[in-house]
């Protein structure tokens, strides 16, 4: 591709970073809607920028030469941040205010905004990938997962149910206990997983998904800090010394947060091609059962999507905007 052609076909991040900054100047101004819906428009120009950076240093990226696993991110995007929503109605550690007092306009938000979870994470781990972080980070390769497996499980199992079972004392425990839960099932069943690159001598996945994690919590939260409608947090302990409207504690949960939704994603895609299912074996089913199996997946996270809504609707939602 010749340089022409590349920079005529690399300008979404181009549009992202110009909606970016009249958003920014419509909210100063307080100007509807970017104030109710600056933190979705934030992030979404984000996703844009950083996908065109990505695409401009290695000249690949995810929206412009794999569009469809850019695609297949979002609605899983959605329904993983929703299992932490569900645990948050016994953690009861954060709060939405000033959200449309319009159910299908607010659930319209509860999507666009739950959708950039993972873009957000998995672009700005390819972006620090391009800078070539951690390039030179070996480790001593682990000698054999499988002994893991046993110990990860049960520490995963039990770290999520002291989360929910205990939140006051064991809250945090939810930001980690899904990578330890799932972590064997992925390398057993052969799919992405940290435990093999651990295997071949090198963590350099997992210490990328960490300071991704880091920056898109700095993020999250200064967009947040600015939003009209928003979220505030109430955590045990911890409540002092605020850096935007998260104590400063609290971000030490984003990093693990990035590799559990690493993680999570990644056992998904196993359940999408069967292989949780014992067909691992198949490595072409027939169409027809493909298709059917994925219309399944995509009808139940539908009815998740709207149970889960209704029940951040009657348990986290404190206000509405006027």
């Amino acid at each position: 591709m010749n340089r022409t052609a590349s920079t005529k076909r690399n300008i979404h991040g181009l549009v992202g970073l110009g909606i970016l900054v009249i958003s920014e100047v419509l909210l100063f101004l307080k100007i509807e809607p970017a104030v109710s819906w600056f933190y979705s428009i934030a992030w979404w120009s984000y996703i844009l920028i950083v996908d065109s950076l990505v695409y401009r240093i290695k000249k690949n990226s995810l929206i412009l030469n794999r569009p469809h696993q850019f695609f297949q991110l979002l609605p899983w995007s959605v329904t993983i941040w929703l299992v932490f929503e569900q645990c948050n109605f016994a953690l009861q550690n954060w709060h939405y205010v000033a959200l449309p007092q319009e159910f299908w306009l607010r659930w319209a938000g509860y999507l666009v905004a739950y959708s950039t979870v993972l873009p957000g994470l998995f672009e700005t781990t390819e972006l620090l990938d391009a800078l070539g972080l951690f390039r030179h980070s070996p480790v001593r390769p682990l000698a054999d997962p499988r002994s893991l497996y046993i110990p990860f499980a049960v520490s995963g199992g039990v770290m999520m149910a002291l989360s929910v079972l205990l939140p006051r004392y064991c809250f945090p425990l939810v930001w980690v206990g899904f990578i330890f839960l799932l972590e064997p099932a992925n390398h057993k069943l052969g799919g992405k997983s940290l435990l093999s690159d651990w295997a071949t001598g090198t963590l350099r996945t997992f210490y990328l998904l960490l300071l991704a994690g880091l920056v898109c919590g700095l993020l999250w939260e200064f967009w947040n800090f600015w939003a009209g409608s928003k979220w505030l947090y109430s955590i045990p302990f911890f409540n002092r010394w605020r850096l935007f409207e998260m104590p400063l504690l609290g971000y030490l949960g984003f990093p693990p947060f990035a590799v559990e939704c690493y993680v999570m994603y990644n056992f998904a895609i196993l359940c999408m091609r069967g292989e949780i299912l014992g067909q691992k074996a198949v490595h072409h089913p027939q169409p027809t059962r493909r298709i059917r199996r994925y219309l399944l997946v995509y009808l139940f996270m539908v009815i998740f999507w709207g149970l889960s809504f209704y029940l951040i609707d009657q348990n986290t939602v404190i206000s509405f905007r006027s």
